[in-house]
């Protein structure tokens, strides 16, 4: 068990997973819909299904690049202590469960399953031929939000959609730093990213432009969904922690490129969500 949760990285579930809440939450407070503990439960295992899903497909498609590559070669696959077969399985085990988790919800969760499941596994071949493999990525995380808000409501609606989009800006600009990392060994086997296609100075360019308009979505968001001072707050502090991790980061300087990944980012979601939790049910 603890090969496989080190496979998926299991505790990056905390950069996604409070924007997921934040959604159902919306969709409770905005329908009217009462709160279940089983309709809550199954979101979380649509969460952890997918991620587990995307996470072990993408070391599964990857692990002959990691192999080659410095950084990632003790990972469970190049290192023997996680089979090739066994992975897959575990990719195809957990497809399941999120499809069954899905429809447990209800109709249009089902329905939009396979979608859902065709975008967070395809990324794992994006960065073969396309730099826009982070921002595919972003989509992939992005639909968090607005999918637990369908598990409510089975509709789709302007403001969880809107929380979606502020992942994906947020996701794609903080995985062109943590790409920061790889940026010669992806030109040497000619894997795409932004950094290996323009170079690190205008990779962390490009990663502030999109999260200055993450900054700019939280102050949309603030105003369409006429949030309260907590939100604010909130929005405040998420704002300040991509600024933040803007400043650990230099060109010529990636020794804080984890501190600015896993923990700035960890932290700012989880706070935000909390903040806008609390300003939707306590204010």
């Amino acid at each position: 068990m603890k090969n496989y949760l080190s496979l998926i990285k299991f505790s990056h579930t905390i950069f996604a997973l409070p924007f997921a809440i934040i959604g159902f939450c919306l969709g409770i407070s905005t329908s009217g819909n009462k709160f279940q503990w089983m309709d809550l439960l199954l979101v979380l295992c649509c969460m952890l299904f997918a991620r587990s899903a995307a996470m072990a497909f993408n070391r599964y498609i990857d692990s002959e690049i990691d192999k080659q590559n410095i950084r990632t070669a003790n990972r469970e696959i190049p290192a023997g202590v996680l089979s090739k077969q066994k992975v897959l399985f575990f990719v195809l085990l957990n497809c399941a469960g999120f499809i069954i988790a899905a429809g447990l919800l209800n109709k249009l969760c089902l329905y939009l399953s396979p979608v859902a499941l065709a975008v967070i596994l395809g990324y794992s071949y994006t960065k073969r031929f396309t730099w826009l493999c982070h921002f595919i990525l972003g989509v992939g995380l992005s639909l968090a939000p607005v999918g637990a808000y369908i598990a409510v409501t089975e509709y789709f609606a302007l403001l969880p959609i809107l929380f979606s989009v502020i992942v994906f800006t947020w996701v794609s600009g903080f995985d062109i730093i943590y790409a920061l990392q790889d940026e010669e060994f992806d030109k040497e086997k000619s894997l795409f990213s932004v950094p290996a296609a323009i170079g690190k100075k205008k990779a962390l360019i490009v990663s502030a432009i999109v999260h200055l308009t993450t900054a700019l979505l939280l102050f949309v968001v603030g105003l369409v969904g006429k949030f309260g001072t907590i939100y604010w707050i909130g929005a405040g502090f998420f704002t300040g922690m991509l600024i933040y991790q803007h400043l650990l980061v230099k060109p010529h300087d990636l020794s804080k490129v984890n501190l600015a990944f896993f923990t700035t980012n960890g932290i700012a979601s989880v706070i935000f969500g909390i903040l806008v939790i609390s300003d939707l049910f306590l204010f």
